[in-house]
């Protein structure tokens, strides 16, 4: 069983449309932070603490996949279930399963990369090879 961590999240009326349930963006925002939360809850330190020791500066986005099941609307709380579902060797996939009251809402498989600052290119970004310590803390 892959590790999993859980990222509450309240709905808020300014996250619904005009019917009041929720825009579909912010399923993706929500998925994005509860990534960040996933890496903190392993014992990863903040990208910008871990910029100062191994040069990481984050996980970009490379690829996005989302399934909508049923609607939240606000007042709702919500629990993003998230996971490495898979390991490359420099790209890694976290699923994101979007709960309320035991419900799927949704399900967001995404792709991203550990990325750096070339030195001889400071103003891009590369990809890298996951590092083990992260791996393993993340398995």
């Amino acid at each position: 069983m892959p590790k999993t961590t859980t990222y509450t999240v309240k709905v808020m009326f300014g996250d619904c449309d005009p019917a009041g349930i929720v825009f579909f963006p912010n399923f993706s925002k929500w998925m994005d932070a509860s990534s960040l939360d996933f890496f903190m809850q392993c014992g990863i330190p903040p990208w910008r603490e871990l910029q100062k020791t191994t040069g990481i500066i984050g996980t970009p986005l490379l690829e996005i996949h989302t399934r909508f099941i049923r609607p939240a609307t606000y007042g709702d709380t919500l629990e993003i279930h998230t996971h490495i579902e898979s390991w490359a060797a420099k790209t890694f996939v976290q699923k994101h399963v979007v709960m309320k009251d035991g419900q799927v809402l949704c399900e967001g498989r995404e792709t991203r990369a550990f990325v750096v600052h070339p030195e001889d290119e400071p103003d891009r970004i590369k990809s890298i090879a996951i590092p083990d310590f992260i791996k393993v803390a993340c398995s």
